[in-house]
């Protein structure tokens, strides 16, 4: 920890990654949306509208999201991982004109519930183009899915492989399948969110056997088609390593099917969890960096197994959607608190907080933050931002230097809140969940619109 002290006397203890900046007005372009910039008044401007006047439409706190942005990530996967599947992690962020962009950028779409299904069939996605995630879908979802016509489902259990069979021999149709597989790679994230370890909940473990015994029974069943196996080893990860021990075992499973239950599977699944920034301590990797890295390490393990090569596939969703969006609150008190030492923390109390950005609160995640209404002459002081929720642990970002005149009214905007901050989003002290506003060349449109106090009362029966 680094301690701070402002000409005007405040002072703070700040984390070794967080530098005080030379200009506290100044956009660190790596957390932001392409199309974000300053003018020289200090506005904050994405996709060409000012940030103070499109919050004048449609009131804080509010979603932001550059579409231009999420497009060119989009197409940055797509291009970059030429010849693979891109499925988009629905999960992240989805909703009707979302799920459209990515069918219009050549995506196809992850999702794991029924609601996201219901998004993704009516915003017109071709079903055959829809992978189907989750441990522990329902026969009514099993159902709704193969009826549907969904390309594949990842299947997650032996019960769950008897009712997908069950479902589609009483529909009259072969459903194509995936098996989620547990590689017992320890991926250097959160503990939350990393998911191939072997204590966990999804997937079946490769070391206990319990993979390939899913693999025979899939193949057992006349109306399932095993596609493929399908291997996810968390989220927020930044280097391939991981990638790497598990695309040995994966494939080495993969391999063994082929041998002893005499079937080469066409596909395997990689998964998603490519790392952004949330600030200045993460470096994520560019997507054609990791497809040139990913691919020699399948190619390479397929090598050394004497196989081919199956057709790949990934599934990006943070790493297209969260620098695509930010989140704008206005700032209602500001107070200094002092600590132990001498030392004195600045709260900038927002409009928001846990209810439109659960993850500081369930994973410690980091953010950063900016004055987005005006320029500031000020000295940067070593700030806190907080949500206005009962709970102590409703924070919003952690540390970050503002300038010292920050005051109610100012305007903040948090970048990289894309991924789960809208899908996390709750009612949390009957929070109202805010609006998604999309803005391109210039022009804005409500693509998910605020709640009213009619949305929150209308399952209230009393």
């Amino acid at each position: 920890m680094n301690s701070h002290v402002s000409p005007g006397g405040y002072t703070g203890t700040s984390p070794h990654w967080l530098r005080e900046p030379a200009d506290v007005n100044d956009l660190v372009s790596i957390l932001w949306p392409s199309t974000a910039r300053k003018d020289d008044d200090g506005v904050l401007h994405i996709g060409g509208l000012a940030i103070p006047d499109l919050v004048a439409n449609v009131n804080t706190p509010a979603y932001v999201l550059d579409e231009a942005d999420f497009r060119e990530r989009a197409g940055a996967f797509r291009d970059a991982f030429a010849g693979y599947d891109v499925y988009y992690a629905g999960k992240a962020f989805l909703s009707v004109a979302v799920a459209q962009w990515v069918a219009e950028e050549g995506l196809s779409l992850d999702v794991c519930s029924n609601g996201e299904l219901s998004v993704a069939l009516r915003a017109g996605v071709d079903p055959r183009r829809i992978g189907y995630h989750g441990n522990n879908k329902t026969p009514m979802e099993l159902r709704r899915a193969v009826d549907a016509g969904v390309g594949r489902i990842i299947v997650d259990s032996f019960h769950e492989i008897d009712r997908v069979a069950d479902v589609a021999t009483q529909l009259g149709v072969v459903q194509g399948v995936m098996i989620r597989v547990t590689a017992g790679v320890e991926a250097h994230t959160h503990e939350f969110i990393a998911t191939a370890h072997e204590d966990q909940k999804f997937g079946f473990s490769i070391a206990s056997g319990d993979a390939f015994d899913a693999a025979s029974r899939v193949l057992a069943q006349k109306s399932l088609e095993l596609r493929g196996l399908h291997s996810h080893i968390g989220s927020q990860i930044f280097d391939t390593s991981g990638w790497e021990v598990a695309g040995r075992r994966v494939l080495a499973l993969h391999a063994r099917i082929a041998d002893e239950l005499g079937r080469v599977l066409p596909e395997l699944d990689l998964g998603g969890g490519f790392g952004i920034a949330y600030t200045t301590q993460d470096d994520p990797a560019d997507p054609a960096v990791l497809a040139a890295q990913i691919t020699k390490i399948v190619t390479g393990e397929c090598a050394a197994l004497g196989i081919d090569v199956p057709h790949l596939s990934i599934e990006p969703g943070r790493a297209i959607v969260g620098p695509a969006m930010c989140t704008i609150y206005t700032v209602g008190t500001v107070k200094q608190v002092a600590l132990d030492g001498g030392a004195i923390r600045t709260y900038v109390s927002v409009d928001g907080g846990m209810s439109d950005n659960l993850r500081p609160a369930l994973y410690d995640a980091d953010y950063s933050c900016t004055l987005a209404s005006r320029a500031s002459s000020a000295e940067p002081v070593l700030a806190r931002v907080v949500g206005k929720h009962c709970e102590s642990g409703d924070i919003v970002v952690k540390d970050e230097f503002l300038p010292g005149d920050v005051a109610p009214g100012d305007l903040l905007a948090v970048p990289a809140t894309g991924a789960y901050g809208r899908s996390m989003a709750s009612n949390y002290n009957h929070a109202l969940r805010p609006p998604v506003v999309a803005v391109k060349d210039g022009r804005a449109r409500v693509i998910v619109r605020r709640e009213t106090e009619e949305d929150l009362l209308a399952t209230d029966v009393g």
